[in-house]
């Protein structure tokens, strides 16, 4: 027994060590070898074939690039939901964030903002929003039958699925909602101020709640960046400035007005709050194809179906839990104690200036000028600015200005690596793609991004007056 184990031992190793050399060998050299006559007195026992299967297996899994860094994604784990994702064209081509550098500042999102009530995580709960309102103002109970009512400015039920999402904020990760909490109270203010601008609903400002936790450096495993979770398609899209030394994804004022901005479009396209949601989530051409197929008009016609994923019918009660507390922190027991506002001045710098350069100099925390200053990827005014307005603390203004040509420039490091990485990605820069929402006509798109639309036609093949909504434009110029 000991004998035969010893030489299948013996013939196995010889079989491994022929498997191995076959890649990448000649015919010629692999007739030649020592291993072929080794496997040709075999004895092919049931146990020495099952071992050859194997090991082709695993000669062959690293070939078809199974150890490539490929996303792993947990079905019953929504992964984050970043804005215009549905197909990653919804502006400019999503393929341009592959390769990118990732600064060490950028946190990975917190698990807690992807998980799921545990109630809710294992089944499509098709019906947990069966009760969500499409008016534009719901009245809702924060509490308990005893607390005074609550009037939103976006429609807010109590159904099952706010309920769990209610008692997961409360209860399985009720400090780190407090945390969301803290860090929101900050930027309230000028978030409010601006979707007042805009004339949306002051309680849609807890949507970046369930984005990111209002966390500016937050980014998600799409690469979705900042405390609203733009795409860099979307981001560029609506105005926002995403290089190699800015990304203002991260700035809290100009992400919230792009945000807005956002969010009054997708309200224009669909008409109801729970659809704008629902697509900021999904993406707009998703819902629209998931109302066309159900023949459906409200989000809980669709949130029946499974024409819209788990992710998305979870997104638009988890607002609304969001909220509920949000806006009744002292009913659920969450501390309302001062946070200081996100208050600033700003100084205007003519050449690079690294922070730790200008903390030496000025005496102001390194922290604190991350804190204003979280668009800058590189702790560093970029060096294509003439006038760069970098924001200090409050009534700091004028002895930084003192002190600035004291400040030694800083030198970037130079950007041949990522130049040749970006030489070998697909040239999809040069092109902007825009897929067509209800409602758009040539004359509007034509006006909306400057292009003739002799021109729109031309790119796009296009003879009559009509597109179709769904259908996606190259607006080169």
């Amino acid at each position: 027994m000991g004998s035969h184990s010893d030489q299948n031992e013996e013939r196995i190793g010889c079989l491994v060590s022929f498997l191995t050399s076959v890649r990448g060998t000649d015919r010629l050299s692999l007739m030649l070898s020592p291993e072929v006559t080794c496997v040709k007195r075999l004895r092919w026992t049931p146990e020495i074939l099952t071992t050859c299967a194997i090991g082709c297996i695993l000669l062959v899994l690293p070939c078809r690039g199974f150890a490539q860094d490929t996303p792993f994604v947990n079905p019953s784990s929504p992964s984050p939901a970043p804005p215009g994702q549905d197909a990653s064209l919804e502006g400019i081509d999503g393929a341009q964030e592959t390769g990118d550098d990732l600064d060490p500042n950028l946190i990975p999102l917190e698990p807690e903002l992807t998980a799921s009530p545990p109630e809710l995580s294992s089944s499509d709960n098709s019906s947990s929003s069966d009760n969500a309102g499409e008016t534009p103002a719901a009245t809702a109970s924060a509490g308990s039958s005893e607390t005074e009512e609550t009037l939103y400015n976006i429609p807010v039920v109590i159904d099952q699925s706010v309920q769990s999402h209610i008692r997961f904020f409360n209860t399985l990760i009720r400090d780190r909602f407090d945390q969301w909490l803290v860090r929101f109270n900050r930027y309230r203010p000028l978030v409010e101020d601006i979707f007042a601008e805009f004339n949306l609903p002051s309680d849609l400002v807890h949507l970046s709640l369930v984005e990111s936790g209002f966390n500016p450096y937050a980014y998600s495993r799409a690469k979705a960046t900042g405390p609203w979770q733009f795409m860099k398609g979307t981001g560029k899209l609506y105005g926002l400035r995403i290089d190699h030394y800015v990304d203002e994804r991260r700035d809290p004022i100009k992400s919230t007005v792009a945000a807005a901005r956002y969010l009054r479009d997708l309200y224009d396209i669909f008409g109801t709050w729970p659809l704008a949601m629902a697509a900021y989530n999904a993406g707009e051409g998703k819902v629209s194809r998931a109302l066309h197929k159900a023949q459906a008009e409200s989000f809980s016609e669709i949130s029946r179906t499974k024409l819209i994923r788990l992710e998305t019918k979870q997104y638009v009660p988890r607002i609304m839990a969001a909220t509920i507390i949000a806006r009744n922190p002292d009913q659920y027991g969450f501390a309302q104690n001062p946070v200081p506002p996100h208050e600033f001045e700003e100084v205007v710098v003519t050449r690079p200036l690294h922070f730790r350069a200008i903390s030496n100099v000025t005496g102001i925390s390194y922290n604190d000028l991350r804190l204003l200053n979280p668009e800058l990827r590189r702790d560093a005014t970029p060096p294509d600015e003439t006038g760069y307005h970098l924001k200090v603390p409050v009534g700091t203004g004028s002895k930084v200005l003192d002190l600035l040509e004291r400040v030694p420039a800083h030198k970037f490091p130079p950007l041949a690596m990522m130049t040749d990485r970006e030489v070998s990605r697909p040239k999809v820069s040069a092109s902007r793609w825009y897929r067509v929402r209800m409602g758009d006509t040539l004359q509007k798109i034509s006006r909306k991004f400057g292009i003739p639309i002799k021109t729109i036609k031309a790119r796009n093949n296009i003879s009559g007056p009509v597109i179709r909504a769904g259908e996606l434009l190259n607006l080169t110029r």
